[in-house]
């Protein structure tokens, strides 16, 4: 667990209509009680493609190493670093517990590239239960998809 000072925190989601299907992203990234707003889409695309992209481009948004704490209702995204499904696939060469390639392997790729800087502590939100930043990112990623 990270210290309370001076942690960026970031919430991230994503979502699709149809899946595969149009999508969009967003990230609130808050710093110092300040907040920034990403959001972004593309046409064809996948649930939890939008969901990485989430938390890809909040990262990209912070250009020096920190403490940060992300906030995801993916449960994609918080079991791979929470339950070491990362740690597998990367020993298993980028292959799934059954032998299968990791689907969005790219986006993985540069997701981990991102994180290296930084200290991250991953938190599990549950989506649509009133957390006022995963609405707001819910609300962001919708109105992204194109």
């Amino acid at each position: 667990m990270i210290k309370e000072t001076n942690v960026l925190t970031l919430y991230t989601d994503g979502a699709c209509q149809g899946n595969p299907g149009p999508g969009g992203w967003a990230a609130i990234l808050i710093i110092e009680e300040k907040e920034q707003e990403f959001a972004g889409g593309q046409r064809n695309t996948t649930n939890n493609q939008m969901e990485l992209m989430g938390v890809i481009q909040g990262l990209q948004a912070i250009k020096t190493p920190s403490e940060i704490r992300i906030y995801s209702d993916s449960a994609y995204i918080i079991n791979a670093f929470t339950q070491n499904w990362i740690k597998t696939w990367l020993a298993n060469g980028w292959k799934t517990a059954t032998k299968q390639p990791v689907k969005n392997q790219n986006l993985w790729q540069e997701l981990l590239k991102l994180i290296q800087p930084h200290q991250v502590e991953w938190v599990k939100v549950k989506g649509h239960s009133g957390d006022k930043y995963n609405e707001r990112c819910d609300r962001l990623a919708v109105a992204a998809i194109p």
